[in-house]
């Protein structure tokens, strides 16, 4: 399954129980709660971690699909420009230093 499939499975359960699909900051504050109970269970090394993180990343797909936007092509898209991103450390920091 490809990510825009899933994007489209996420959306559809979303709109088959009755889940927000209008509201995008709505959806930002959803994403917000959930991210915070990922590193909640993270945090307390519970066993929930994964299910927590694919929490995250439903209200993420989710958000892509009401948007319109195919977030595996933009992920995609985002890593070639991140892998050509030349740094340099500064004290423990990196720092971008060209494109």
């Amino acid at each position: 399954m490809n990510t825009k499939d899933i994007q489209s499975r996420i959306y559809q359960n979303k709109v088959s129980k009755g889940f927000n699909t209008t509201n995008i900051e709505k959806e930002f504050c959803l994403i917000h709660g959930e991210l915070a109970e990922l590193y909640d269970a993270y945090r307390k090394k519970l066993p929930t971690v994964g299910e927590e993180m694919a929490d995250v990343a439903i209200y993420l797909l989710g958000m892509a699909e009401i948007l319109n936007i195919d977030l595996g092509a933009e992920i995609v898209r985002k890593m070639e420009i991140n892998e050509h991103r030349k740094y340099e450390n500064s004290n423990g920091v990196n720092i971008r230093i060209s494109e």
